[in-house]
């Protein structure tokens, strides 16, 4: 009688180094990245446009230099407030252009200072526009902008039709 061995193949030893920790991490950060964009690129087609058509904060790369605005419809008109610190009324302008209301500014600040045994020099600069398309029903000959304490308020006031009752319609059987 032949007896047959079962014979399980041997692992061969390496000496390679494990993965850094960090290795592994970062391929999954990568991933989740990977996951959000392609999340993001899919919802942001399907949702509608909006009133000024503007594009909120939220699906931007944040820019500190882009001052976030509240856009507040009223009775009688829409109203626009930026928060715009450090700017001065004469640093920030306000037009119309083809049917957009342009909002830039620009702020520009120079500090030198000589003392004992030091020379410091800093400059700082930026500058931002925001364009919004004016909804229908704005009269746009009576637009408004105001500054207060680094506070900028547009007031846009609705033409006399935008600001009707809305007015119902009976429906009569046929």
């Amino acid at each position: 009688m032949i007896e047959t061995a079962n014979k399980t193949p041997a692992k061969a030893e390496t000496n390679a180094p494990a993965p850094a920790p960090w290795f592994s991490l970062d391929s999954l950060r990568q991933e989740v990245d990977r996951l959000f964009d392609d999340f993001g690129n899919g919802w942001r087609k399907t949702l509608p446009s909006r009133a000024f058509n503007v594009e909120p904060l939220f699906r931007r790369a944040f820019d500190w230099k882009v001052p976030a605005v509240d856009i507040v419809e009223k009775d009688g008109a829409f109203e626009i407030t930026a928060e715009v610190p450090g700017l001065d009324a004469k640093e920030i302008e306000v037009t119309l252009r083809n049917g957009n209301l342009v909002m830039k500014g620009e702020k520009r600040e120079e500090k030198q200072d000589e003392s004992k045994g030091y020379h410091l020099q800093e400059r700082h600069f930026g500058s931002f526009e925001r364009v919004f398309a004016l909804p229908e029903g704005v009269d746009p000959d009576k637009i408004d902008a105001r500054f207060d304490k680094g506070v900028l308020k547009i007031t846009l006031p609705k033409t006399p039709a935008a600001q009707e009752p809305a007015r119902k319609i009976d429906i009569k059987a046929a």
